[in-house]
C-alpha cells in the first residue's frame, strides 16, 4: 500500500546539498508536516534550510553533526524524537567516496571513514529510530541509498564499493527481517543507482549505454519507489543487466565484457571529485 509525506516528518541525512537537498524539496512540496535535515556542513545546512522555509507548508529542522560518529547520532536522534518526533520515512542518503587505488587509501580519513559515513552510519541511523517506527504500528518508510558499484566490482572505488555492498545486503536483510517479525508497516527501500550528475563523482564516466543520470530523474523515481514501498529500484536498465550478466558469464569472461566492452573498470580514471570537497580534502576524494 502506497503512501504520502503528507502530514508526516520525514528525516534525511547529507540533506545540505545534492541529493539530499531534492528529497527535502521534495518531501516540502508533498506537505511534509516536518523535515529534518542532518547534515556535516552547518553552513550549507542552514542556506538549506532557511529556503526550504521560504517555501512554506513545512517546519524545517537543521541538525549538524557527523552521521560517521555514533555519539553524535545518538544525541541527534534522541533530540529529534524529543522536539520533533520519530520519522515517518527515514532517507539514508550521506555518503562519501575516495577514488584512488586501494594501497592509497588513508586508514583512517580514508578507510575508516568511507566505511563508517556510508555503511555503519545508514545502520546505526535506523537502529536509533527503529524501535519507535516499530511500536508505533503506522506506515513508514526507509530509503537506504546504495550504488551500483554494490553490484560490481570498480577499480579506484574498492573502499566505497565495499561499502555500498554492505548498504545492499543489510538493507535488503532488514526489510526480510521487518516482514517476517509482522512488521510490514515499515517498508524498506534500497536505491541502487549508477553514476549521477551531483558533483560527487565528478569526472567519472558512465560505462556503455550508462550515461550519468540527472539527480531530479533519480529522485523523482526513488520516491515515488519509496512511497510504494518497493523493494528495490536500480537505475539505469543497464544496471541489473550487468549485474545478470556478471552471475552468468565465468569470471575471465566477465572481465573482458566488463572491462573492454562496457568499460566499467575505465569509468573512475578521470575521477575528480566535487570541487568543494577537493579543496578541503585532495582531488580524489568528494562527499554526497
Amino acid at each position: 500500500m502506497g503512501i504520502s509525506v503528507s502530514g508526516r516528518t520525514v528525516l534525511i541525512t547529507g540533506a545540505a546539498r545534492g541529493m539530499g537537498r531534492l528529497y527535502a524539496e521534495r518531501a516540502v512540496r508533498d506537505g511534509a508536516a516536518n523535515v529534518v535535515l542532518w547534515d556535516l556542513d552547518a553552513d550549507a545546512l542552514e542556506a538549506t534550510a532557511e529556503e526550504l522555509r521560504a517555501e512554506g507548508g513545512s517546519a524545517v529542522h537543521p541538525f549538524a553533526l557527523d552521521v560517521g560518529s555514533l555519539p553524535e547520532v545518538t544525541a541527534a536522534a534522541g533530540r529529534v524524537m524529543a522536539e520533533v518526533g520519530v520519522p515517518d520515512v527515514l532517507i539514508n542518503n550521506a555518503g562519501i567516496v575516495r577514488g584512488k587505488y586501494f594501497w592509497e587509501h588513508v586508514p583512517e580519513a580514508d578507510i575508516n571513514a568511507v566505511m563508517q559515513v556510508n555503511a555503519v552510519a545508514p545502520m546505526q541511523i535506523t537502529r536509533a529510530f527503529l524501535p519507535q517506527m516499530i511500536s508505533r504500528r503506522t506506515p513508514a518508510r526507509i530509503l537506504n541509498v546504495a550504488s551500483a558499484s554494490g553490484t560490481l566490482s570498480v577499480p579506484k572505488m574498492s573502499v566505497y564499493t565495499a561499502s555500498k555492498w554492505a548498504v545492499i545486503g543489510w538493507s535488503d536483510s532488514l526489510r526480510l527481517e521487518l516482514n517476517e517479525s509482522g512488521n510490514g508497516h515499515i517498508q524498506v527501500t534500497t536505491l541502487i543507482p549508477s553514476y549521477i550528475k551531483t558533483g560527487m563523482f565528478a569526472g567519472a564516466r558512465g560505462p556503455l549505454m550508462t550515461p550519468l543520470m540527472e539527480p531530479d530523474y533519480v529522485v523523482d523515481r526513488a520516491w515515488a519507489a519509496l512511497m510504494a514501498g518497493k523493494a528495490r529500484i536500480q537505475l539505469p536498465w543497464t544496471v541489473p543487466l550487468g549485474s545478470a550478466l556478471r552471475g552468468l558469464l565465468p569470471q575471465p569472461v566477465w572481465d573482458v565484457v566488463a572491462g573492454r566492452v562496457f568499460k566499467v573498470y575505465q569509468s573512475m580514471d578521470h575521477f575528480t571529485g566535487r570541487p568543494s570537497a577537493a579543496a578541503a580534502a585532495t582531488p580524489a576524494e568528494a562527499r554526497r
